[in-house]
């Protein structure tokens, strides 16, 4: 995604972190690199458990090289993926940083030859090995940018997926029951609505808007239909079944009330703070925002997958790419491979995050332990279905104008599906 996170494009909170004196047993991989300092950018919030876990891997990775000074460098989402080609082709490269995955992203400066072959890497420190298949494919590129085959341009460290979470107060006030099935949970829309409760969060200016309508779609589709649609390995049709249904039901979900026409203009952002502070009963929405919410409510929320879908949005986390001119390279791959290590992907999931290598045993909240119980049934099960804005540069600002004129009912669905279809097209590699 975008984001993805068409994430939150959260401001962090970081200091550049200082180091001492004369490097040891650490040099550059080519290039003007000193050796000596490792320029790092990531925009993950503070208080998230990506970047408290990075946090934690940055004071690991200055003990294990003495004399390195880390230079962490503030970074909001929509920064990096904007001006990333212009950056990465320049001296201000960074030397480690973290990227959208997915062709339009991380696959488009591949092709654009910015990033760092790390296949050698790969294989010499195993880094594949804990990855399951879903999570690989964002990972592997083709020459062509296309992701699930090809080198490895990228390492996750973590996961991500999406999930209905809910306000347990709300659910207890108006006698709603945690849905298990599709016809569960919009009896329990229609129960909200009926009291004057919208009870869907949502935001039509980015994500998660469109995501439902992806979403609606993928209980309808199979993997088939997401490799063709993501990967190419097919031509999708845009008024197929499972694309009718989820453009017309989410306009029908609009007109019913269980998405208030007046999020059109909301940014995530806004969604997510207003399901923070209880305005809203249900949030649809992805694995990153979990430690936020761990820290910011109260223990009165929880979360389900979507009822009634074998697929969901998801994939592997955003990557770790080593920019083609970074100065350091060494000192990137060392820090890549702090982030894989036991402690750091425990601290991860203890956070809220999603880790790949964890044990377990050793996460100790229950909430974290049902979050990363959920995605390894999803990761089992082959249920990772990416995310829409993936398959074509610029798609994202396509999904999400054209989702707005849903929202605000100045299109139909057919129309919509329409326009989803020329950018596609307009974009997709040609056969």
């Amino acid at each position: 995604m975008l984001k993805a996170r068409n994430r939150t494009a959260a401001l962090l909170a970081a200091a550049a972190l200082v180091g001492a004196a004369a490097l040891t047993g650490c040099g550059s991989d080519g290039g003007d690199g000193d050796g000596k300092t490792l320029k790092l950018w990531h925009y993950e919030a503070p208080n998230g458990a990506m970047g408290a876990a990075w946090q934690q891997a940055i004071e690991e990775f200055k003990k294990t090289h003495p004399g390195v000074t880390v230079k962490f460098e503030e970074k909001g989402f929509e920064q990096i993926q904007k001006t990333a080609s212009m950056v990465l082709n320049s001296s201000d490269a960074p030397d480690v940083m973290e990227y959208n995955k997915g062709n339009a992203t991380a696959g488009l400066l591949s092709k654009q030859g910015l990033l760092t072959d790390l296949t050698p890497e790969v294989t010499k420190r195993g880094w594949d090995k804990p990855l399951s298949s879903g999570v690989r494919t964002t990972s592997r590129y083709d020459a062509q940018g296309v992701m699930g085959s090809g080198k490895w341009y990228g390492v996750p460290n973590y996961a991500e997926y999406t999930m209905v979470f809910y306000n347990k107060a709300l659910f207890d006030k108006y006698k709603v029951k945690v849905p298990t099935s599709f016809e569960e949970f919009t009896a329990a829309l229609d129960t909200f609505t009926s009291k004057g409760v919208t009870p869907l969060a949502n935001a039509g200016a980015e994500y998660p808007a469109h995501q439902y309508v992806y979403q609606l779609a993928l209980s309808k589709a199979d993997r088939s239909w997401v490799d063709s649609y993501e990967l190419y390995k097919g031509k999708p049709d845009f008024h197929d079944a499972a694309w009718t249904y989820g453009a017309e039901t989410f306009a029908d979900w609009v007109k019913k009330g269980y998405i208030a026409k007046s999020s059109s203009g909301a940014k995530a952002e806004d969604a997510g703070t207003a399901f923070i502070s209880g305005k809203y009963p249900m949030f649809f929405s992805g694995s990153w925002w979990f430690g936020r919410f761990k820290s910011e409510m109260k223990d009165d929320w929880g979360t389900f997958l979507w009822p009634g879908s074998k697929l969901t949005l998801g994939s592997g986390g955003n990557l770790w790419v080593v920019p083609k001119g970074a100065r350091n390279k060494k000192l990137a791959y060392d820090f890549i491979d702090i982030t894989m290590k036991k402690g750091i992907q425990n601290a991860l999931g203890n956070k809220g995050g999603v880790p790949v290598a964890a044990d377990l045993s050793a996460i100790t909240d229950k909430k974290s332990q049902r979050l990363i119980q959920d995605f390894d049934e999803l990761a089992k099960s082959d249920g990772l279905a990416f995310y829409p804005d993936w398959p074509v540069p610029g798609f994202y600002d396509t999904l999400v104008s054209e989702t707005q004129k849903l929202i605000t009912d100045s299109t139909d669905p057919d129309d919509y599906l329409d326009a989803l279809k020329k950018a596609y097209q307009s974009g997709a590699p040609k056969k």
